[in-house]
């Protein structure tokens, strides 16, 4: 063991740290093939030991893992085996990387290999996470003989999962599996199995279904619960007289309605002006009802939400608030904070009841809630939240302020976030610079510049200093706009307040200047970069090199390139400049500039080749650089035996 562990940290390790060097980082590429056959462990090759890397270094890295995996795979008598597989499938669930799994449970099928019941649930969880419910159906059906193992927490999700996701057929599989094979039915699962059943389902097989899952001691749900959501199913579906006939045959079966149940059937009763049979319902709930335990909905409504069935979760939500039943804060937070993703009224309908009751939403439920609200364009009850909230005294300190300023922003309600900051001003609250570069950035984004500058006057003037972000929104858009010179003096004014300017900064002064055609001060600019930081002016450097050749500045961006340092300039940097050449179709200049780097960084020059060559299968124009490629080659300027053309 120990020799495989050696071994599997040695590779591990390796391409870990050589990856770092990829463009992104930590991905596989074709000269990590390389690296493992220079490493000289072909021969050692085993399963144990593909599993011992994939385990204990690539299980983050779903992109170095597969391609170990494959690479492996390639190597002459070497063969995966359950232990490898097991190991790559892991790591792929844990990172939703879906087509990949599919591919290997194929692979594993034909292969006819054993993989242990803890893997096959990795990947249904992360099926189902991942909103691939019909996929996950899949594997469940190509391993119903481990339904069992598979665990019925898994098997619940699963059911839970295909109901609310509209494959009941399917669903209707799980179901039946689960029961042959005695597997536990909780109350998500079942619940909302046979909450979609009563609504467009027989009500004999919805009873018949209570009865055998019962006797079949499959049974660990709320029978409380499970009468709601049969007698909402059927009155969802205009079966009043049913679900009032229900009542009794649920109270038999130890599903004891509550007042909850009774309410949805007399709502239904009333929605259809049925004054008899309403009164007949409520005469039974004051004979029969039970009070409903709150905290049982609480536990039920949370698991809805942890599944992520906020479709659910809403509906029943709804039920409780409209009959005024108790429900905690904590329920409501959630309701509000996660049913806004889909459903920005309902979530609405929450605050609405909370902050009625006399309560107020966390900050966390807040934010979630404006975000959401933002997200589905709902302004106006973005609005109607910060009324409501201030009118009951809701915002008394920073950062509750913050919260309500950054998304009205973020809405482009610039005049609204402009007057809670005033309304802050008015209760001893002075704003600090998040709260202007907020504002100033909404102002740029609607192209109200003007309202803009004022701010940056009002933000001084008040005592509050600019921060690095403060300066880089107003020099973005005064560059983008065509006032670049104005930028150039609030670049200079940052420096003398001892404000250090980003990569940011510099990139936008440089794009400004070049549309400008100052390339005088451009170069000025750059040149700072260098002083200021060799790191920072490198990772800038190929931004400016395109600027430089949109404008048509091809010679002084060869110039430039050739004269800087070869601790700021790199081989990637000399491929921008290239690509960019040959795109225009100047090829000769091209040639000069490769002549030229050959004189000045020889070193570099073949890795410039590489560059180009690997590029011909991503660019969108791969005919401009294999008209380069072969003008090298002609000239005998690299060495290009390796890559005919």
């Amino acid at each position: 063991m120990r020799p495989v562990n050696d071994l599997a940290t040695r590779i591990g390790r390796t391409l870990i740290s050589t990856s770092n060097h990829a463009s992104p980082t930590r991905t596989w590429t074709p000269s990590l093939e390389q690296t493992l056959h220079r490493f000289g462990c072909r021969d050692s090759l085993s399963p144990p030991l593909v599993a011992r890397v994939i385990d204990s270094f690539l299980s983050t890295h779903h992109s170095l893992a597969l391609g170990f995996f494959n690479w492996a795979s390639q190597q002459p008598g070497y063969s995966h085996d359950s232990v490898s597989y097991q190991s790559i499938l892991k790591c792929l669930s844990f990172s939703r990387q879906f087509n990949a799994i599919e591919t290997l449970l194929k692979q594993v099928k034909a292969q006819k290999l054993s993989i242990d019941p803890w893997v096959y649930r990795l990947i249904i969880s992360s099926l189902i996470k991942g909103k691939k419910t019909h996929n996950a159906f899949w594997v469940f059906n190509e391993v119903n003989l481990l339904t069992a193992q598979l665990g019925a927490e898994l098997c619940n999700s699963l059911l839970a999962a295909l109901v609310s996701d509209g494959y009941f057929a399917h669903s209707q599989r799980v179901f039946d599996e689960m029961f042959q094979k005695g597997v536990v039915f909780n109350t998500i699962g079942f619940g909302l199995f046979i909450w979609k059943l009563c609504r467009n389902g027989e009500l004999s097989k919805v009873l018949n279904l209570l009865d055998e899952v019962k006797q079949g001691s499959c049974w660990e749900v709320n029978g409380s619960i499970i009468a709601v959501l049969v007698v909402h199913g059927l009155c969802s579906s205009s079966r009043e007289s049913e679900a009032l006939w229900v009542l009794d045959e649920l109270r038999n079966r130890g599903c004891k309605p509550d007042f909850i149940a009774y309410r949805i059937v007399a709502e239904a009763f009333t929605m259809t002006n049925s004054v008899f049979e309403r009164e007949l319902v409520l005469k039974k709930k004051r004979k029969l009802g039970v009070a409903p335990r709150s905290n049982d909905y609480r536990e039920f409504i949370f698991g809805l939400i942890s599944e992520r069935r906020l479709s659910e979760a809403r509906e029943l939500g709804e039920v409780i608030v409209s009959g005024n039943f108790p429900i905690e804060d904590d329920l409501l937070d959630a309701l509000i904070g996660t049913v806004s993703s889909i459903d920005p009224c309902s979530s609405i309908m929450f605050f609405n009841f909370m902050v009625g009751k006399g309560r107020s939403p966390t900050l966390l439920t807040l934010s979630n809630l404006c975000r959401n609200l933002c997200k589905h364009g709902k302004v106006d009850e973005l609005l109607e939240v910060y009324q409501v909230l201030s009118s009951h005294d809701y915002f008394s300190d920073m950062e509750s302020y913050n919260v309500m300023v950054s998304f009205l922003c973020k809405a482009g309600r610039v005049r609204e976030a402009y007057g809670v900051i005033q309304e802050m001003k008015k209760n001893g609250l002075g704003p600090n610079v998040l709260f202007y570069n907020s504002l100033m950035e909404a102002c740029c984004r609607e192209d109200l510049v003007r309202p803009a500058k004022r701010l940056w006057d009002e933000m001084f003037a008040s005592g509050c200093p600019g921060d690095l972000n403060t300066y880089n929104i107003l020099i973005g858009k005064l560059s983008q706009i065509g006032e670049v010179e104005e930028g150039l003096r609030l670049f200079q004014h940052m420096t003398e307040k001892g404000v250090i300017p980003d990569a940011a900064t510099y990139t936008n002064l440089l794009e400004g200047l070049c549309q400008e055609s100052n390339f005088e001060s451009a170069y000025e600019i750059f040149n700072k970069s260098v002083e200021q930081d060799v790191v920072l002016a490198k990772s800038i450097l190929s931004l400016f090199i395109i600027h430089l050749c949109r404008n048509g500045q091809f010679l002084g961006a060869s110039n430039l390139l050739c004269g800087l340092s070869s601790d700021i300039t790199n081989s990637d940097s000399h491929v921008v400049m290239l690509k960019c050449l040959a795109d225009a179709k100047e090829i000769q200049l091209a040639i000069k500039h490769v002549q030229r780097v050959r004189e000045t960084s020889p070193s570099i020059l073949q890795a410039i080749f590489n560059q180009l060559v690997t590029s011909l299968s991503s660019t969108s124009r791969p005919d401009s650089i294999q008209l380069l490629l072969q003008a090298i080659q002609e000239k005998g300027l690299v060495d290009c035996t390796i890559y005919p053309f």
